[in-house]
């Protein structure tokens, strides 16, 4: 069964083990038969432009497109699609190709590839600028940064370091780059190409969010979030569960949603003061909110498990297990759908409605 473990551990050899069971004390074991491959939460996107949902389909070198009624779509991109991003002013979608070192230009309104982009190396994260109408695309065993231009869909690269994931914070004109091998995040200067360190508080970063003037990151190595003052870079330590991974946020109350890996719970804080502990299914990895329903969605990928939290009573609703290894989560806003992107042999799963 893949693991969070397994994806932190090879990332920078691009594998995936099988392990049968993780704890932080398993972190420096190895499997013998390796895949190939990567895994990257950022692979099911709403696209608030077209009302459609977009989630990669790896084993098919393809992305599924799901309208708000009627049959999804797939659509074919280069190979091994690892991570997505949406612009939701222009419409357009980019599918970060690992395999084929390239970015897929997807155009919303005709769900066509209108642009594939060059990529130098093993291209993973990705974030969309959707003021500027930039894409910020990073790459495996290279130090530059690769920036997609939109309008054009030309590309430059710049070296910022090699990024295991990206967030574009338009109020300070900068974009920030986290490494899982290291105690410090990037901040990238778009205007001059500067780059400055910011202390993270700890190694093995891995949940990555800004909400405000704070970015929280958390440390799977140990059992908190650090939040960093961008202002004042001071670093305040949040207390979660053992091996914290996925974090959200909810855009109408502020709260604040970690999922720790070995100890199965959501963490719930409200202005970043503890609020409540929710068990659920065993291994979470990735979480998703539906604010307007006041739900939170959390993937088990190793339990074929997707458990639903109400998030105002801080109780378990149900545990789906009607996906096939779901690995990443995303709500459709306006039906109120949820959907996950899925390891196993079904690439997505509807997950219905509340």
């Amino acid at each position: 069964m893949r693991s969070l473990w397994n994806d932190l551990f090879f990332r920078r050899v691009a594998l995936l083990t099988l392990l049968a069971a993780v704890s932080p004390l398993s972190l420096n074991a190895q499997s013998p038969e390796p895949q190939v491959g990567l895994i990257n939460r950022d692979a099911a996107v709403y696209n608030q432009a077209s009302g459609k949902v977009y989630i990669l389909d790896a084993t098919h070198s393809a992305v599924s497109i799901i309208p708000p009624s009627g049959p999804a779509l797939s659509v074919k991109v280069g190979s091994s699609p690892v991570s997505i991003g949406v612009n939701n002013r222009t419409g357009m979608v980019y599918v970060v190709n690992s395999g084929s070192h390239s970015v897929s230009v997807l155009d919303g309104k005709t769900d066509s590839v209108i642009a594939t982009v060059p990529t130098p190396a093993r291209s993973y994260a990705v974030a969309v600028d959707e003021a500027a109408n930039k894409v910020y695309v990073s790459n495996i065993f290279s130090n530059m940064l690769t920036i997609i231009d939109g309008t054009t869909n030309t590309a430059i690269n710049a070296p910022a370091g090699s990024a295991d994931a990206i967030i574009v914070d338009n109020d300070r004109n900068r974009v920030y780059l986290l490494h899982y091998e290291s105690d410090i995040l990037t901040e990238f200067d778009p205007a001059t190409g500067a780059t400055t360190k910011i202390a993270a508080g700890a190694m093995h970063q891995w949940g990555f969010l800004r909400a405000g003037k704070t970015l929280y990151v958390t440390h799977v190595q140990d059992a908190n979030v650090a939040a960093i003052d961008l202002e004042t870079r001071a670093i305040r330590t949040l207390p979660t569960g053992s091996m914290p991974c996925a974090i959200a946020v909810n855009t109408k109350t502020g709260q604040l949603y970690v999922a720790s890996y070995v100890a199965g719970t959501i963490t719930i804080f409200d202005n970043d003061t503890f609020t409540a502990t929710v068990t659920v299914a065993p291994h979470p990895q990735a979480i998703a909110v539906d604010p307007d329903k006041g739900l939170l969605y959390a993937a088990s990928p190793q339990q074929s498990a997707v458990t639903v939290i109400d998030i105002r009573s801080h109780r378990v609703l149900k545990t789906l297990k009607s996906a096939d290894q779901p690995y990443a989560i995303t709500v459709n806003p306006i039906t109120h759908v949820a959907y996950s992107a899925n390891l196993g042999n079904t690439p997505f799963t509807s997950l219905g409605k509340p």
